[in-house]
């Protein structure tokens, strides 16, 4: 039978459904015999309850189930046979008027909308391109020793400096009151590593075992210590033990230490540099992916689903929620979080969702089971035992499809490559990692 479709608005469609009440009874007599062969109830044996019994406790509740179960596969049915591709739930309502001897439905819903590309090659797209260099290596080394490096006391007389590790007691006050937070004992720092605020190291630069001082400190306007930013202090410190750090040389010994299989400097030098490598190139297909993205929406044309922006919205909002909750934040599931926040990221989303699925099914950019192979190795690869990682990817399901969708990403992201005009920019190691040079 053919289905009638009536357009409501851009995305918008409406569908009449209709279902014979005596189909909706037969399926709740019958649901209602299965339960009356195992409820239980006062004054009854298993199975004995008669049927006026078992249809008065539960029949509303049956009633409604069929409703729902009969409804949805009649929107389903007719949404195939009509050939819609539904984009979120329906909203269902009863017609005050049905046809006799039947029950009537509307059924309002969003479809999924014919997404336009345009000519990729008029697409400009900036690739970055970075190298490992010897001075990365060597940072790289340096941070490796700074996490295998030992501590010993320094004479009393000896005044702190960058890179010790000094033990103080402090006490600050703001307008002469202390405040949660401001006072500490037996408390450890590395002078140098940013710990503390500058003003707080700097006081401390130079101190002796014993030695006492007080200083003004102003807390940032954007201090994570909401009560005090923005305020200015001031700060008794007492310095109680300076230890001086040595740093493991660079040698076999270190190497043989960190795991490996050529322990010699030449070795690790060589490790080092491909796991760089390997880190250089995930940052890099993540940063290029980003400009192809961006060039592959500003080509499209495509209306949105409203639906499937809200679901998109209500997601984002509950993984907000979730994070206020490890956070520890009271209340977390209460907190008010307005949607306008996340409406614009989400509709970037669903576009580009939208975009990227229509390139993928046109151009057949599905991901391979050899490249979801390769890929999964590349990420088992830094593991110190890679195979174990493997087969950890591979008895999830859940995991690997999400590898799909980034060797999906990769492939989209090649494709637009190949046919946009690409300016390649040579940007440096520190600059793709975020570090400063």
């Amino acid at each position: 039978m053919a289905v009638n479709v009536e357009t409501l608005d851009k995305l918008e469609r409406k569908i009449t459904l209709t279902l014979p009440v005596n189909v909706i009874q037969s399926e709740v007599d019958s649901r209602l015999k299965r339960l009356a062969r195992t409820v239980k109830m006062d004054g009854f044996r298993p199975g004995k309850v008669p049927m006026n019994v078992v249809a008065q406790r539960y029949g509303y509740s049956v009633h409604y189930e069929v409703m729902n179960d009969k409804v949805g596969e009649a929107f389903a049915q007719a949404a195939n046979e009509a050939k819609l591709r539904v984009a979120g739930q329906p909203k269902i309502t009863e017609k005050e008027q049905s046809p006799e001897g039947e029950l009537a439905f509307d059924a309002i819903f969003e479809v999924f909308p014919e997404v336009k590309i345009g000519d990729l090659a008029g697409a400009e797209v900036e690739r970055v391109t970075a190298d490992v260099t010897e001075s990365a290596i060597d940072r790289t080394v340096d941070i490796l020793r700074k996490q295998r490096r030992t501590f010993a006391q320094r004479p009393h007389d000896a005044a702190a400096q960058d890179g010790d590790r000094v033990t103080v007691d402090f006490e600050g006050k703001i307008d002469g009151e202390p405040f949660q937070g401001g006072k500490a004992e037996d408390f450890q720092f590395l002078i140098g590593d940013g710990q503390m605020l500058k003003e707080f190291e700097e006081a401390v630069r130079g101190m002796k075992v014993g030695e006492s001082k007080t200083f003004p400190l102003a807390f940032p306007a954007d201090y994570h210590g909401k009560e005090v930013a923005g305020k200015s202090a001031d700060f008794m410190v007492t310095v109680k033990k300076i230890e001086a750090a040595n740093l493991p040389e660079v040698n076999e010994a270190l190497a043989k230490s960190l795991g490996i299989a050529d322990a010699t400097v030449e070795g690790l030098r060589a490790d080092i540099k491909k796991n760089l490598e390997r880190e250089v190139k995930f940052r890099l297909l993540a940063r290029n992916k980003q400009a192809v993205m961006d060039a592959l929406v500003a080509k499209a044309e495509l209306d949105l689903p409203k639906s499937s922006v809200q679901s998109e919205v209500d997601r984002m909002i509950e993984g907000a929620r979730a994070d206020l909750k490890q956070r520890g934040i009271k209340d977390a599931d209460k907190a008010p979080i307005p949607e306008d926040m996340f409406r614009p990221q989400a509709e970037r989303r669903v576009r580009l969702g939208l975009v990227v699925a229509e390139l993928v099914r046109s151009n057949d950019l599905h991901a391979k089971p050899e490249q979801i192979k390769t890929h999964v190795e590349e990420l088992a690869a830094s593991y110190e035992k890679p195979e174990d990682v493997v087969r950890w990817y591979y008895s999830d399901n859940r995991r690997l499809a999400e590898v799909e969708a980034i060797v999906i990403e990769n492939n989209v992201t090649d494709f637009v490559l190949g046919k946009a005009k690409v300016t390649d920019k040579s940007i440096s190691f520190e600059d793709l990692m975020g570090q400063q040079a």
